[in-house]
């Protein structure tokens, strides 16, 4: 672990402390360093996704026991919400 010493703007800090649900200024900061690097990985993931041709065509029947479900829609849905 890394200390500091940093001025950190107070209205801020609140609103990340309520955000994150978090007791401390210590843990609110490293609760919101986390989340963004979280955020980064997931960007990452989706980016190397958005690299490689999927096809759903015919998933609909590849589940068994009848309960197949249709994923055609299913990278359109997550651009739409990721726009959003």
């Amino acid at each position: 672990m890394t200390r500091i010493t940093v001025d950190v703007n107070d209205e801020w800090l609140d609103a990340a402390r309520e955000v994150l649900g978090t007791d401390t200024k210590v843990a609110t900061i490293n609760a919101a360093l986390h989340a963004f690097a979280v955020r980064r990985q997931a960007r990452e993931i989706v980016s190397a996704f958005d690299q490689v041709e999927m096809d759903f065509a015919g998933s609909i029947d590849a589940w068994r026991y009848g309960g197949g479900r249709d994923l055609n829609s299913l990278a359109e849905q997550a651009r739409d919400t990721e726009a959003a």
